[in-house]
């Protein structure tokens, strides 16, 4: 079976309770803390370091790609695929909610509006994206 990365994106956007808790046990198995000892998720967050989920980390990588698309030019391959619309109905298993709509959502909460990602360093502002220094 091929997987498309759009096909994770779609995945994750629709099941991230599931990937959120996921993410918390692994946390909690790395810091040996169990769940009996009733230590709070922000509380093991804070030890550990970590500042946003990999929810947030996620809508934040796809807000970037989306305004790396954006900026490309018309004729090219992840454009058009973007901007492309199935004509018949999803079926039945399938995700109520498509990627864009994902994306809409994010940029909503962000306060990103169309078209502002023709100034990259506003956008990068608003998505939360800063360049990481070592």
């Amino acid at each position: 079976m091929y997987i498309t990365s759009m096909d994770i994106k779609i995945y994750l956007s629709q099941c991230l309770w599931r990937v959120e808790a996921t993410e918390m046990d692994t946390l909690r198995r790395s810091s040996r803390i169990s769940r009996k000892e009733r230590i709070r998720n922000v509380t093991i967050r804070q030890e550990i370091g970590l500042e946003e989920t990999i929810i947030k980390e996620t809508e934040q990588n796809q807000l970037t790609w989306y305004d790396h698309v954006q900026r490309m030019v018309e004729g090219r391959l992840p454009k058009i695929a973007l901007k492309w619309v199935p004509k018949r109905k999803r079926a039945r298993e399938r995700p109520k909610k498509n990627w864009i709509e994902g994306i809409r959502k994010a940029m909503n909460e962000r306060n990103l509006h169309e078209g502002q990602w023709e100034d990259r360093k506003q956008w990068s502002l608003g998505v939360g994206q800063r360049r990481k220094t070592f």
